[in-house]
């Protein structure tokens, strides 16, 4: 009987909290999933009423697209570059608000208000500034760098995505570093300084090495992040000029519901989301590593 009832009580628990995240985490994610596998083995257009099925044949044409492929490649150059960018202004940032500079909480603020600007906004804002308030501060200047837009040029183009997408992100990764320093005991740092260390050897080895676990979660965030962009590579670059801006997940985009290339277009996401996947994994396995050893 008083099993009976704790296991009415667990039940009540679930139905009250857990069934409705539940319930919406399987329709929202997990049924589109799995009609996403159920596609690529058929050639549905998202329109016709027949659906026939071709075995492996969108999987190979995925595999043999060569535009998907370079577009897998403007990915990698383009997340690489925010990587590094990114995580070494939002560690710099992190440095300075934490050193006790005066109004440092106003600049907390002011280095976070980037990430609350959506990516579509964000992109049309840079459009501005790229193609108008940059071209005319160039040419009135007589600054060559920015006397024609950079959006218009296939080799400053991705450079314009690259460093919204830094200006964006840089303040929500800079938060994940506060709460490293933060994390860090004082009377090690106030230990070190009365050895005789001075600020590049007490950051060199004391800080940074007690903050990999930051390390792990912003790279991971910023490299999830980086691969998945889309809405601003959507308003800001349109992936032009000729193709030189198109990511992955904008070509995917294209691909599926542009040409209406269901089949081929669901296999270039999962095998897209296999390398993304692969990827994170290899980066925070790496990192954890680094932790272990960081704290032993």
């Amino acid at each position: 009987m008083y099993e009976e009832r704790g296991v009415k009580n667990r039940l009540k628990i679930f139905l009250s909290f857990g069934f409705l995240p539940l319930t919406t985490f399987i329709l929202v994610v997990m049924v589109p999933f799995l009609f996403g596998i159920f596609v690529i083995f058929t050639n549905w257009n998202g329109i016709r009423n027949t659906i026939e099925f071709v075995g492996l044949q969108n999987c190979i044409q995925a595999f043999t697209d060569p535009q998907f492929w370079t577009s897998i490649g403007i990915t990698f150059k383009y997340t690489v570059w925010v990587l590094i960018l990114t995580n070494l202004i939002a560690l710099g940032m992190a440095l300075l608000v934490t050193s006790g500079v005066k109004g440092q909480n106003s600049f907390r603020a002011a280095f976070f208000t980037p990430n609350l600007i959506g990516g579509v906004i964000l992109g049309f804002i840079w459009l501005f500034i790229f193609s108008r308030a940059f071209v005319y501060m160039g040419r009135t200047l007589n600054i060559h760098l920015f006397t024609e837009s950079w959006i218009g040029d296939s080799q400053k183009a991705l450079w314009a995505l690259i460093i919204v997408a830094v200006w964006q992100m840089s303040g929500y990764m800079m938060l994940v570093y506060i709460a490293g320093l933060i994390s860090i005991p004082q009377s090690i740092t106030e230990a070190a300084f009365i050895d005789g260390a001075v600020g590049w050897q007490i950051l060199l080895k004391i800080k940074i090495p007690m903050m990999v676990p930051s390390f792990t979660i912003s790279l991971f965030l910023t490299l999830q992040k980086a691969f998945m962009t889309f809405d601003t590579n959507l308003s800001l670059t349109h992936g032009g000029p000729y193709n030189s801006t198109q990511l992955a997940a904008m070509h995917i985009y294209d691909e599926a519901f542009k040409r209406h290339n269901y089949g081929p277009g669901q296999a270039k996401a999962i095998l897209f989301f296999i390398i993304v996947a692969g990827l994170a994994l290899l980066q925070v396995v790496l990192l954890k590593k680094h932790e272990v050893e960081a704290l032993s």
